[in-house]
């Protein structure tokens, strides 16, 4: 090892209440989990900035908020049409006090809520910015967990 090791820097200070903006956080992905299970691709695209970058659960990049729209029109009305989701966040962190990152969890559910996965199907990674007060979903990668069959 080199003996002229940088310390890493602590990109949040611990010491700001987040617990605010860990709720605002916590809505925008229940939102989404409220839009996928009613087809509401407006819902599900809302909390998205214009330039928003999202990586799908099948390796797909979506880049822009117009064309994330029209894809979650597509998907909810198509082969998401019938399906059912729980997302449960896992955890939220902050690179800086309006720059934050968060995972979810995802399981497949029946339409009355009922968990259809014992373990989670997917985790989704949030990249999150706050620009004028509000919470913003700069960018979101979806990594399908394999099963353990």
């Amino acid at each position: 090892m080199s003996a002229n090791l940088i310390q890493p820097p602590v990109l949040d200070d611990e010491t700001v209440d987040h617990t605010a903006d860990i709720a605002a956080i916590r809505r925008i992905i229940a939102d989404t989990q409220t839009a996928y299970n009613t087809n509401d691709a407006e819902l599900m695209t809302a909390q998205f900035t214009a330039n928003v970058v999202v990586g799908n659960a099948v390796g797909m990049l979506i880049s822009g908020r117009d064309a994330l729209l029209e894809a979650n029109r597509r998907g909810l009305a198509g082969f998401l049409k019938d399906e059912f989701v729980r997302y449960d966040v896992v955890d939220v962190a902050f690179l800086r006090p309006d720059v934050a990152i968060a995972h979810k969890t995802a399981r497949a559910t029946t339409a009355d809520g009922t968990l259809i996965d014992t373990e989670p199907a997917m985790v989704a990674l949030y990249v999150l910015v706050k620009q004028d007060g509000q919470w913003w979903t700069a960018a979101r990668q979806n990594t399908l967990v394999p099963s353990a069959e």
